[in-house]
């Protein structure tokens, strides 16, 4: 995608999409740039990952060079407490990208769209700065994070990428090996601008030679409850994942009770 330029007449409407995003969920959201800030934003990324304060999510000096760098760190205020932070820096010159690192919410607002509102704030600040797309990595077993991602925001998966990250130390991941999912959000197409004025994605449309790829409705409490499943689960859908990009094939939407809707090389226009 081309570079946008800082007046470009997307700029005005992503900041009111954000706005109202963030009046919806009944929160402020404004980037952090103090080190009192930072650490807030350390404690409550850390007790969302269950990471003990000698093994934070990021260290506090990697989050204050970060910040003064001029990359994006955006917090979400209920009131005077902070309850969801997002976090994310620049790629490659040529990519014209933001990569998102890391955004959490805390569990007394999850359910609220302030995630969603912390989206559209960081699509108004990448924009405003002529960036014109923002990529991030999700583990592909989540439903409720593969629906937010594609369908609601309509971001694109692009690579599938086996044990990411190696093993985490931290209570989400726990032994289970981090595989993502690499997506792209282009910040000036259409359809992630009519989800981000708020109105819902349109049905989405199927075609012959479709395939899905299901993945379980609650992976969280299968690891919880089964570890030798979710690791089934785990190897099952990597398999048929990478699988069907290395044919060819491209990740073109979700559904809840499908699965990944992957569209055959041969039905790629």
């Amino acid at each position: 995608m081309a570079q946008l330029t800082r007046d470009d007449a997307i700029v005005p409407a992503a900041q009111h999409d954000a706005e109202r995003a963030a009046a919806a969920s009944g929160v402020i959201i404004r980037e952090l740039s103090a080190v009192a800030e930072h650490a807030d934003a350390i404690e409550l990324l850390s007790t969302i990952w269950q990471r003990s304060p000698e093994n934070p999510v990021v260290p506090p000096e990697l989050m204050r060079a970060l910040s003064k760098a001029g990359n994006y760190i955006g917090g979400a205020f209920s009131g005077d407490e902070l309850v969801g932070v997002a976090i994310a820096f620049h790629a490659d010159p040529g990519r014209h990208a933001l990569y998102s690192h890391i955004a959490g919410i805390s569990a007394a607002h999850a359910g609220h769209s302030v995630g969603f509102a912390l989206k559209q704030h960081q699509r108004a600040w990448a924009l405003s700065r002529g960036i014109g797309a923002i990529e991030w990595t999700f583990d592909p077993l989540v439903a409720r994070n593969a629906h937010f991602n594609i369908t609601k925001l309509g971001a694109c998966p692009q690579e599938y990428l086996s044990d990411f990250y190696g093993p985490m130390a931290d209570g989400v991941n726990t032994d289970d090996e981090t595989d993502r999912l690499l997506i792209r959000w282009e910040l000036g197409d259409p359809g992630v601008a009519f989800r981000a004025g708020g109105t819902p994605p349109p049905p989405f449309e199927r075609m012959p030679g479709d395939l899905a790829v299901a993945i379980p409705a609650d992976i969280e409490r299968i690891r919880r409850e089964d570890r030798s499943e979710a690791q089934r689960w785990r190897f099952r859908v990597r398999e048929q994942l990478t699988g069907a990009l290395e044919d060819g094939g491209r990740i073109v939407g979700f559904d809840r009770g499908e699965g990944y809707i992957i569209r055959p090389k041969e039905e790629t226009s």
